[in-house]
């Protein structure tokens, strides 16, 4: 065996959560060694994005140009055929008006093309990524994670030491019952079977012609994709209960019996053919894929992505909920390699906000599962759910775009969040040289502020109100948002960073 090699932070896994961890930590400058077990591009499930995904983190991770040149189908909208009324009823994310005057839709992606990209740019971030790597263990020393143990393609075994590292290896889990312990659900206790087929039909409308369908049937429900003007992915979602039917069966006659049992799926592969070739050729299952793991993280460790949990696919928030936990812990870890807050203070927050993020969705899923309401139940149930004062439908779209936190920003470009972040960072030195020197804050100084915090901050033009504090000191008040939870911690200026709210404290 070599020697060690040190980093200062080791990523166990390349999908979407493990490539935006990484990726956001090297680019502060960090040494980032990321293993992944496959050689991408690499076939995977979970192919329909929320705007949350596309106009955030992507963004964040300057991405947008090369997402939309990627030739993905465009997602304006759902529709679904579910609840007490039979006629399918569709909605549009630009009908929440966080999204109004920024682009209002999302993609549906071939993960193989999607995560491929991600891994890229992680690579061209710094990262140091290694495909073809086992990770056969991962090495602690009196109760803290510090390196990893792996082997490569040609079973070379090498030593990896690091300050931290991110499990990312999905439902795999590697370090799921080290830290803490999984829980399957009792409630979402469901398989999934699903492949892909070729011909289906679209909606007549250009508008529609992306949307995902999710259609209710005695049985379950089932989603249908379209992956290109050809390609559609289509699964089934069933109570495990179903297991041994579908191994009487077999995998595609169980599917084909589910399709002809929700009409709206049946119509709209009247004409299709079944892949039976190449990524898209098989009829996989996947089964009690809901569970949440007890602790997300441990001293120099943390779980990310679907390692730390995952829930009902019904409204697509796996790839969001594992970006946005990368986008997480690439705080937590940055602010800790710098020495700026307690790493049991940054973790915390890190699991707060993640946990916090995953229970609007449960918490949503169990009334969208009441299957004999009308819609305008679902709308109501969302915004209690989200304790909003807006329009019902308005929560709903909000909710399911992976909206629901009104703290994270949206971008229309990997330009405008660079801009955002650059320009924040200006603003605050003025400001802060400002109440150094007891000088008025200069009216260009302030009127700049007040359009980069628009910028970065979303529907925060209240809060900016509420918080602004010119006073004789020349102060004006934070730009960034309020704690969510007592005692907790708020964003950076970049982004990339956890920040105490007394930092930088007001003068007397």
């Amino acid at each position: 065996m070599s020697q060690a090699e040190k980093f200062d932070v080791v990523v166990v896994g390349g999908g979407p959560g493990g490539s935006t961890a990484g990726a956001l930590i090297a680019q502060q400058g960090h040494e980032v060694l990321l293993l992944e077990r496959d050689r991408f591009p690499r076939y995977h499930i979970g192919e329909s994005l929320l705007p949350a995904t596309v106009h955030g983190i992507c963004a964040i991770l300057g991405l947008s140009e090369e997402i939309h040149a990627a030739g993905f189908v465009k997602k304006m909208g759902g529709t679904l055929r579910w609840g007490k009324r039979p006629e399918p009823w569709t909605f549009w994310f630009e009908e929440a008006r966080v999204i109004q005057g920024r682009p209002g839709y999302a993609f549906q992606v071939e993960r193989s093309k999607f995560d491929h990209i991600l891994l890229r740019n992680a690579a061209r971030k710094g990262v140091d990524v290694r495909e073809g790597c086992l990770v056969r263990e991962v090495i602690f020393e009196d109760g803290r994670a510090v390196g990893v143990r792996f082997v490569d393609e040609k079973k070379n075994e090498s030593v990896a030491r690091s300050r931290y590292v991110v499990d990312a290896t999905g439902l795999s889990g590697l370090l799921a019952n080290r830290i803490g312990e999984r829980v399957y659900d009792k409630f979402f206790r469901n398989l999934a079977l699903f492949g892909y087929f070729l011909g289906g039909k679209r909606f007549p409308e250009e508008r529609r012609k992306g949307n995902i369908i999710s259609a209710a049937f005695n049985e379950g429900w089932i989603w249908y994709i379209p992956l290109s003007a050809e390609l559609t992915s289509v699964g089934a979602v069933v109570p495990v209960e179903h297991a041994a039917r579908i191994k009487g069966m077999g995998n595609e006659p169980a599917l084909m019996a589910y399709v002809n049992d929700c009409p709206i799926i049946q119509e709209f592969l009247a004409q299709a053919s079944r892949v039976t070739e190449g990524q898209y050729g098989e009829i996989r299952i996947l089964r009690d894929f809901s569970y949440l793991n007890t602790k997300f993280w441990s001293p120099g460790a943390v779980l990310v992505g679907d390692a730390a949990c995952f829930i009902d696919p019904v409204f697509s928030s796996g790839v969001h909920l594992a970006t946005y936990a990368g986008l997480l812990a690439a705080r937590s870890v940055n602010t800790c390699l710098r020495g700026e807050l307690d790493e049991a203070r940054c973790f915390e927050e890190y699991e707060k906000r993640y946990r916090r993020e995953y229970g609007v969705f449960y918490e949503f899923l169990l009334a969208f599962y009441e299957m004999h309401v009308e819609e305008d139940s679902y709308f109501w149930a969302a915004r209690k759910i989200l304790s909003a004062q807006e329009d019902a439908r308005e929560s709903f779209v909000r909710l399911v775009a992976g909206l629901a936190n009104d703290t994270e920003p949206l971008f229309t470009s990997a330009d405008s969040f660079l801009e955002s972040a650059r320009g924040q960072a200006d603003v605050l030195e003025a400001l802060s040289e400002s109440a150094a020197t007891g000088q008025s804050v200069p009216e260009n100084v302030r009127q700049e502020a007040f359009r980069r915090g628009k910028i970065f901050f979303r529907e925060r033009s209240k809060m900016w109100e509420g918080n602004a504090r010119v006073a004789s000191g020349g102060w004006y008040g934070d730009t960034s948002e309020a704690p969510i939870f007592e005692g907790g911690l708020i964003t950076s200026s970049d982004g990339l960073h956890w920040r105490a709210p007394a930092d930088r404290p007001m003068p007397a």
